[in-house]
């Protein structure tokens, strides 16, 4: 298990090794003009401009507003009904075809107003949002009872749709989650081998079918270790269960999955 601390994060530096196209961002997630700006003024609520709480861009008020996903399967993360007994329930999908990742942790359902918020931070440059985001992230990670984690690992985009965002959501999301986890990163433990298409655009069977061997994991980075692997959205958790797959083959101990929110599905759709 990595030491906490300065350690931890000199540890995470020495691994991350972004592509340069990943450096043409708008803003910096958490650049010193923007760390500068919270000190002269007190955050706002990026949902409503409302003073943020607790040094936030987010009001109480909005937090208790998002939709939490505290009824879910206890392996994917899938949203069910509420019901006595929810901290042990798995989904039937899970329950018949088990997922390749360990457990998904996935805060928040993917509905308004959060998905107003995903969509600013992953189409259109608006990385405050990733920034709050990330942080919402940590914390339901800190207080899930998921084992600890040895290294961070976002999924990668491949260098044709990187070049066109110009920045990958996931691994912004590695880097704000990484420190505050106070664990190391590594951008080069998983690679995208081949271009798919965009899985919004494909049902469940499709988006199964089009991530079918696009990665590759570099074995001797993630070799008997525990794995926490960072997306943004789940929606059928093919990505995640490809990903997860892989790195297991390549010798992962386990593989745990966390995103911001996780999608309602069916397994037809």
């Amino acid at each position: 298990m990595p030491a906490r601390g300065p350690a931890a994060l000199k540890s995470a530096q020495s691994m991350d090794t972004t592509p340069p196209v990943n450096a043409r961002r708008l803003n910096p997630v958490d650049g010193w003009l923007r760390r500068l700006s919270l000190r002269l003024r007190p955050p706002r609520c990026l949902l409503c401009r409302a003073p943020g709480s607790d040094g936030r861009e987010l009001c109480a008020d909005c937090a208790r507003d998002l939709p939490w996903n505290r009824h879910c399967c206890a392996r994917c993360a899938l949203p069910l009904p509420a019901t006595e007994a929810d901290d042990d329930r798995v989904c039937g999908d899970c329950q018949q075809h088990p997922p390749a990742f360990d457990r998904l942790v996935a805060p928040f359902r993917y509905a308004y107003p959060l998905d107003g918020l995903v969509t600013r931070f992953k189409f259109h440059h608006d990385l405050a949002s990733g920034v709050l985001l990330a942080d919402l992230m940590a914390e339901s990670w800190r207080d899930d009872r998921t084992p600890r984690p040895e290294l961070v690992v976002p999924v990668p985009l491949h260098t044709r749709r990187l070049r066109e965002r110009g920045y990958n959501q996931s691994l912004e999301l590695a880097r704000r989650l990484a420190p505050a986890l106070g664990l190391p990163i590594d951008t080069a433990a998983l690679t995208r081998r081949r271009a798919t298409l965009a899985q919004t655009e494909l049902d469940a069977r499709a988006r199964h079918r089009n991530v079918q061997g696009a990665f590759d994991a570099e074995a001797s980075r993630i070799r008997d270790r525990d794995i926490l692997l960072i997306d943004d959205v789940a929606t059928t958790a093919a990505t995640l269960n490809e990903c997860a797959r892989i790195l297991k083959q390549a010798g992962a101990r386990t593989v745990h999955a966390a995103v911001i929110a996780r999608a309602p599905h069916r397994s037809d759709t």
